[in-house]
């Protein structure tokens, strides 16, 4: 992360001369596109080609490695999140100290191990990249940069951060368009999401149409007659469902495209890489959450939401029963029959820390985002998501404290998991980084190997959740891409009376390979 912070300069440098000295150069745009494909995401890509190439070759040496490593950021994971408990405070921060230490020596140990044998990635050029863009699609890679003026001081040499995106199709083609400062940018960004949280909310379609306006509309007309968007997002980009944006005939963007979300443009040559699918689905819902000493004392959801964010800490968090997503289990397990379901007890943390690489991960439960504050879990952004699992409730101490962080989770054996469906809320938030993308459950679940992932955006109610999961995995099973699939679940919904307001479906989005299940491309 420190390397590639240093190059952001160099990046902003070369978009910047682009934009500023060559803007009708073909080969200057080829250069700032090639620049942001090579760097953007590139930590993310380092670190889940390590744990792949570890998982491949699991001999009993690299297992005892990997549970090294996944057993010491389990114990610093549950001291950070539980708080010092008797301890005094220096004798707190003294055992999370030794801990992050036995963590940090783990995970030396496994990078390496991993650098023995990690194999080349293949080159990263625009012509690879446009090859592994479908006929009829269009990949927009967005991106922040800041203008440079090299008679300037150093201090003086840089403007405003702002937004750029470039646009590659399969013909191999860069085009490009600025779009603005991202301050004001950001702002609209805010609105929008404001106003899809709220389903009283009237100006949700005016929040819509002006942000569409500033970043989309102006990229239509590069992007041609493509009907599928690869959309690899920048900065507050990367928490707004671009499906809900309005066009200027007055349509949202679902009615006209098929959307998949990427970290970068750069995934489309990682997801071709085969992978052997080995498990049946396995399916976690409807936890036994079990009931807390002190229940009045505690803040937290209403029963029948999967949230439980809107509080500082998870020790302040009750997760109240969920009773539609066992529903949602059974439905699914009868498309599926073959799934594994552990519902209830078997819904544990310990269970799924155990999964071993099924071909469709489901796990219906409650979901949390915490604000960052001052202390252990500001140092690890991992650390402020996860999900809630059997017992989560009763604060137990040991392996299983029934909370996965999204640090735990990025430990999970995944590599031939073609699906993994966050049925939560909030799991597609976090803590943002330019260039990096989203530090939270989102980032975990690839780290882990997931090939696509089903996330949301914000707490959306059992019952809808259901109704939309259970549409989705009837397309699956129908033979539809696990991007149009979703996609067909949302504009079912959207002719549902009463559910117009995106708030009921945008809020799930779809990010990695889009093909059918079992299909390659």
């Amino acid at each position: 992360m420190a390397y590639f912070d240093s190059l952001s300069e160099r990046t902003d440098r070369t978009i910047s001369l682009q934009v500023s000295l060559a803007p009708e150069s073909q080969a200057a745009a080829r250069l700032a596109a090639l620049a942001v494909l090579r760097r953007k995401g590139r930590v993310l890509d380092a670190m889940s080609l390590s744990l792949a190439s570890l998982r491949q070759r699991l001999d009993p040496q690299n297992q005892s490695l990997l549970d090294a490593w996944n057993a010491s950021t389990s114990q610093y994971a549950r001291l950070a999140l539980g708080g010092p408990g008797i301890l005094s405070a220096g004798a707190y921060q003294k055992r999370l100290t030794d801990l992050a230490g036995q963590r940090d020596r783990a995970e030396a140990a496994v990078s390496l191990r991993s650098a023995e044998f990690v194999a080349h990635s293949q080159p990263v050029t625009l012509d690879a990249v446009a090859a592994a863009i479908p006929p009829g699609a269009a990949l927009i890679e967005f991106s922040t940069w800041r203008s440079f003026d090299p008679r300037r001081n150093n201090s003086e040499a840089y403007g405003e951060r702002r937004y750029i995106a470039y646009i590659l199709s399969a013909d191999g083609a860069v085009k490009w368009k600025e779009l603005g400062s991202a301050k004001e940018i950001d702002l609209m960004a805010d609105k929008f999401r404001g106003a899809l949280r709220d389903p009283g909310q009237k100006d949700v379609r005016e929040a819509a149409r002006a942000l569409d306006h500033r970043i989309m509309e102006p990229l239509r007309a590069l992007a041609g007659d493509a009907k599928q968007l690869l959309i690899s997002p920048e900065g507050l980009l990367n928490l707004v469902p671009f499906q809900a944006l309005v066009d200027e005939r007055g349509s949202y963007l679902v009615e006209r495209y098929s959307i998949t979300y990427l970290s970068s443009g750069r995934d489309l040559l990682r997801l071709r890489t085969p992978r052997a699918i080995h498990g049946a689905p396995v399916i976690f819902a409807d936890p036994l959450f079990g009931e807390p000493a002190e229940t009045a004392a505690m803040a937290g959801p209403v029963a029948g939401d999967r949230r439980g964010n809107g509080v500082a800490d998870v020790k302040d968090l009750f997760f109240a029963p969920l009773p539609g997503a066992g529903r949602e289990a059974l439905a699914i397990q009868s498309l599926f029959p073959e799934a594994r379901l552990l519902a209830g007890r078997d819904a544990t943390e310990s269970a799924l820390k155990h999964v071993d690489a099924p071909s469709i991960l489901h796990i219906a439960t409650h979901g949390f985002f915490l604000p960052a504050q001052a202390g252990a879990r500001a140092r690890n952004p991992l650390l402020l998501s996860g999900l809630a699992l059997a017992g989560a409730n009763r604060r137990q101490g040991g392996d299983d404290d029934g909370i996965l962080t999204a640090l735990e989770a990025s430990g999970l054996n995944l590599w031939g998991t073609q699906l993994v469906n966050l049925s939560a809320c909030d799991t597609g938030v976090g803590e943002v980084s330019n260039s990096e993308g989203v530090y939270g459950l989102r980032r975990a679940f690839v780290l882990a190997g997931a090939e696509t992932l089903v996330m949301t955006l914000w707490p959306v109610g059992d019952y809808v959740t259901r109704q939309a999961m259970t549409a989705f995995y009837a397309g699956l099973k129908r033979g539809l891409g696990r991007g149009e699939a979703l996609r067909q679940a949302q504009l079912e919904m959207l002719k549902q009376s009463g559910k117009e307001h995106p708030f009921y479906w945008a809020g799930f989005i779809e990010s990695g390979e889009w093909a059918p299940l079992g299909a390659g491309r």
